[in-house]
């Protein structure tokens, strides 16, 4: 996985530790891209839909007159895969030759120190210019007015580069506090076709609906192989399950205003339903075998079909070359086989300026010239990464149509095509709320009632907002 997430408090750093994780475990190998090696950088860089400027394009200082200090700017990333801070580094130094007036200082920061570094520095009013944000943290931030809004900042056209949904994930009211990177569907479903092919089934339609899943899960679980694994403890399904929450309920766990819970129903009687019949089904293992964020168990050979997010193809790519011909990709099931609605949230990073920087023009003229400028920047991230991880721009994915390595790459296109296009944003409320909800599916899947652990969940979560007074402070509406 990439770079995931380090976040405030419970439900802001889970998932990010689970991702960071995953991230040594995949170790992507790197790439090169012609065309993003020629970049030209510029600090007016802004246009998704052309190269910047060359450097030859900036005005001139009379040869009277004294040079103009030069602007510099603090940018930390947080540390994730060696090939990610290669390209910061290769990128940065890129940018900082071609702007003589603007030069950009790149600091690498450890995961386990990001939080209380940040802290520490925006105490002392030191914070960088720059910095990498999840997209759960953006809403947060802007409220508390710890970043600046872009659209002042920024080309216009930049912004209508971005899908929909991920423009939607960095706005906040009218105003857009972020420039996206990447994003990573949570949920893909991974199988073997040669295990279909031995139980009789057509490798080249694997399951699109929840009773399809736990059908071929009983047709493929052979002696020593079972059917189907996804999560199935609390910790793994609080954030694994959103996207199916989503496909069955169209919501998630509470109200829009964060009021009260929004659980005790149909369609998550539904979601409770389809874990507990995989697990008591015996298509899954009993213990789990590895972290939901591992593709390990696939891999191996343990498992048949398993779910996880699309950082597995580059773990899968990196260490089990060997079955890479036997392994099919495809959108997670939809309960009723509608693939149209969402059965991922999608993950990610941003580039965000902060809310006290004095060059504010600056620091957005990099994130322009790095995120939302030349197509080939970002093709060069995304060949690193092996294509898994995936572009927030139509001009980028346009782009990848015409690169050799992109345009080959089948697994990355269902992706892009067939995932990414109907995903959710991930939730922005405490993560006390999701971990309620995945104790119920872990209790149900262990032979709880579906009622009695939903209803359960439903107090646990009315509890904790009444005990956080956290009914209307959804900073999104």
């Amino acid at each position: 996985m990439q770079e995931k997430w380090g976040k405030s408090k419970k439900w802001t750093v889970m998932p990010s530790v689970l991702l960071v994780a995953a991230m040594a475990v995949t170790g992507c190998g790197g790439g090169n891209n012609d065309k993003g090696s020629n970049a030209s950088p510029s600090v007016s860089a802004s246009s998704s839909e052309s190269a910047a400027p060359s450097e030859s394009a900036a005005p001139q200082e009379s040869e009277s007159a004294a040079p103009a200090e030069k602007v510099k700017l603090e940018f930390w990333a947080q540390k994730f895969e060696d090939t990610t801070d290669a390209w910061f580094k290769k990128w940065t130094t890129e940018f900082n030759k071609a702007n003589d007036n603007v030069e950009v200082k790149l600091t690498i920061v450890p995961g386990d120190a990001w939080a209380q570094k940040l802290k520490a520095a925006q105490a002392a009013g030191k914070a960088p210019d720059i910095m990498t944000m999840n997209y759960g943290n953006i809403a947060n931030a802007a409220k508390l007015g710890q970043i600046q809004a872009l659209n002042d900042l920024m080309d216009p056209a930049v912004f209508d580069d971005l899908y929909d949904n991920v423009r939607d994930f960095v706005t906040v009211g009218d105003k857009i506090y972020a420039y996206p990177k990447l994003v990573e569907p949570s949920a893909v479903l991974y199988y073997r076709k040669d295990l279909f092919q031995e139980a009789g089934l057509d490798p080249e339609k694997p399951p699109t609906t929840w009773a399809e899943v736990l059908e071929y899960g009983k047709e493929l679980t052979k002696k020593g192989v079972f059917g189907f694994t996804t999560a199935q403890n609390a910790a793994d399904l609080g954030w694994s399950s959103w996207g199916l929450q989503y496909n069955a309920s169209g919501h998630l766990a509470v109200t829009d205003d964060w009021s009260s819970a929004d659980v005790n129903n149909g369609a998550y009687e539904n979601v409770l339903n389809f874990y507990q019949q995989a697990y008591q089904s015996g298509i899954m293992p009993k213990q789990q075998l590895a972290g939901y964020a591992d593709i390990k168990p696939f891999g191996e050979g343990k498992v048949a079909m398993a779910v996880c997010g699309s950082w597995a193809i580059g773990q899968l790519r990196n260490s089990y070359k060997d079955i890479l011909d036997k392994v099919g990709v495809a959108p997670m099931a939809s309960i009723d086989g509608d693939q149209t609605k969402p059965t991922a949230t999608l993950g990610g990073w941003t580039l965000v300026v902060d809310g006290k920087s004095q060059h504010a023009k600056e620091a957005a003229s990099y994130i322009s010239y790095l995120l939302a400028g030349d197509t080939g920047i970002m093709i060069d991230f995304f060949k690193g990464a092996q294509f898994s991880k995936f572009s927030a721009r139509k001009s980028v994915d346009e782009a990848m149509k015409s690169d050799v390595d992109a345009s080959k790459d089948a697994w990355r296109a269902l992706i892009a095509e067939k995932v990414i296009p109907y995903s959710k944003a991930e939730p922005i409320y405490p993560w006390d709320i999701s971990f309620a909800l995945s104790t119920a599916i872990e209790s149900a899947m262990k032979g709880t009632s579906v009622d009695k652990a939903l209803a359960k969940a439903e107090k646990d979560i009315n509890d904790f907002i009444a005990k956080s007074k956290l009914a209307g402070t959804n900073p999104k509406q």
